[in-house]
């Protein structure tokens, strides 16, 4: 018998027929006398019709408020999951996130898990019950209603293996596995049997979709082994582990993009010390994240500082930076968001000092140009046009896998 934590996600439990699969790959794992801890996504496109609800009543809603107001679509999913669980005949219950004791930070939209006191969660298996979570949900020190961000159930997931001594984590999704690219850009990406924590990690934190980055962190943090699986398939995943196989003969996992981003361009500022900090401490005050930096030679006793951050956070920051322009003295910024991040990850690039001029000879030979580079042990990205993303993903996964 085994302690098994699965999470499925909104596509897996969009509609009455996927309900009733999900519900029949829980049953038949809790029949081979496992012990079941599942947790569940909101619906298909629920927290979107929610955040449309929302800017129906007030476009400037409270982030308490809102945090209430997507919570329920996790509660809508663990409630109908456990109906049609009991329809087929097997015990369960479903909990929401303060019931299983998910204690979190205060940051409303954005929360931090703390705490798991699952003593409930613990005592329901002792039932032999089925226990269903809301993922993406937990409960502040004043007792609101938090939520964890877009992705939040993969890392509710992690949390409740760590917090249960889980003998495995199973992350359910609508594709069966990792890729070595987006399968919809690409047709003719390759599933990953496994994959590093760090890789993972990596490709996450660059774009790709199939787990949230902070899952993984989790799950390295604590030597939690995933499995990345569909619910559709029922084949075998990728396991998401510290170490892999075989990490001389793939040194490349994986190619991603965002589209998702903005560069923030700052001209012609004073070439003396302590400007960068200035920019950059700003913009952290401002929970604003940014990503790429590149910073020009000084001319003219000036030089320019480009940047890039999430596209959702590019007026926030052209507004904090305008405010302090007088401090910063810059003669101007520019933003674009008409840009996109491609990248190739990998383990193994360390030792293979090629890989850069493989992937410039790929998007020179596709006929796109590069603005900005960024470079890590195990990463390469590049900042091009937003229209040539999709271009670029196939000629890098052509030059380094086919």
């Amino acid at each position: 018998m085994a302690r098994i934590v699965q999470k499925f996600g909104g596509s897996s439990v969009a509609n009455a027929e996927r309900i009733f699969r999900v519900a029949k790959i829980i049953t038949d794992a809790y029949a081979k006398g496992n012990e079941m801890c599942v947790v569940l996504s909101a619906q298909g496109d629920t927290t979107d019709d929610l955040i449309a609800k929302a800017e129906e009543i007030n476009p400037n809603a409270s982030k308490r408020e809102m945090d209430m107001l997507l919570a329920c679509g996790e509660q809508m999913s663990i409630a109908l999951m456990a109906m049609a669980i009991e329809k087929l005949g097997y015990p369960v219950v479903s909990l929401c996130g303060w019931q299983v004791g998910m204690n979190t930070s205060s940051t409303h939209s954005f929360a931090r898990i703390k705490k798991v006191a699952c003593e409930r969660v613990k005592e329901e298996l002792d039932k032999k019950r089925i226990v269903l979570v809301a993922g993406f949900q937990g409960v502040d020190k004043y007792g609101d209603v938090t939520t964890l961000g877009r992705g939040g159930s993969d890392t509710t997931a992690v949390a409740m293996a760590i917090a249960l001594q889980a003998d495995l984590c199973q992350i359910f999704t609508d594709v069966d596995g990792v890729y070595t690219c987006d399968p919809r850009v690409v047709p003719e990406a390759k599933k990953l049997p496994e994959i590093t924590y760090n890789e993972m990690l990596e490709l996450a934190s660059l774009g790709a979709q199939v787990l949230n980055n902070r899952s993984v962190e989790l799950a390295k943090s604590y030597g939690v082994q995933l499995e990345v699986l569909s619910s559709f398939s029922g084949n075998p995943g990728t396991i998401v582990k510290e170490v892999v196989k075989n990490v001389e003969k793939t040194y490349i996992a994986g190619v991603a993009q965002d589209k998702k981003i903005a560069r923030i361009a700052l001209a012609a500022m004073p070439d003396v010390p302590g400007v960068a900090y200035k920019v950059f401490s700003l913009l952290a005050k401002e929970k604003i994240n940014v990503d790429m930096i590149l910073q020009s030679y000084g001319h003219d006793e000036c030089k320019d500082i480009v940047f890039t951050v999430a596209d959702k956070d590019a007026a926030r920051c052209e507004e904090v930076l305008n405010a302090n322009r007088d401090s910063l003295k810059f003669d101007h910024i520019d933003i674009n968001t008409d840009v996109a991040k491609v990248s190739v990850v990998g383990a193994g690039m360390q030792g293979n000092p090629g890989v850069a001029a493989k992937m410039f000879e790929a998007l020179y030979a596709a006929h796109i140009n590069i603005h900005m580079i960024s470079t890590s042990e195990i990463k390469l990205s590049v900042l091009i046009d937003k229209e040539d993303s999709e271009r670029a993903m196939r000629a890098v996964h052509a030059q380094f896998f086919q």
